[in-house]
């Protein structure tokens, strides 16, 4: 998008807000369907903080996740955890990654993440 949805950015103030970290979201963004909650932005990073530091190849990333502070302004970035990017009849990860999109970069979006079935 050329200008960000402002609706979309108002779901995502209000996710940042702290009002909920219950919004499921499903975004389509560079061609790929992303489907899960979104979580404010400090509460992602820390997250990703605490995966990064428990790894023995990765963890000197996990500063990088815990310096940034919280910019002035709207939402600029969409803060999925418990997500999946789906292809086909298959969700990756299964288990659900954490993922960090754009709001410029979403071209179509729906509230609900959706579930997939091999069946």
């Amino acid at each position: 998008m050329s200008k960000p949805d402002e609706l979309l950015v108002d779901v995502a103030a209000l996710v940042e807000s702290g009002s909920s970290n219950q919004m499921s979201l499903t975004v389509v963004a560079g061609g790929a369907v992303i489907t899960g909650r979104l979580a404010p932005e400090a509460v992602w990073r820390q997250r990703v903080s605490e995966v990064l530091a428990d790894s023995a190849q990765l963890g000197e990333f996990a500063a990088a996740f815990t310096a940034a502070a919280r910019k002035e302004g709207p939402p600029t970035h969409l803060h999925f955890h418990v997500a999946r990017i789906l292809q086909g009849s298959v969700g990756i990860p299964e288990t659900g990654g954490m993922y960090r999109v754009a709001i410029e970069d979403v071209s179509a979006w729906t509230m609900g993440d959706f579930s997939y079935s091999d069946r």
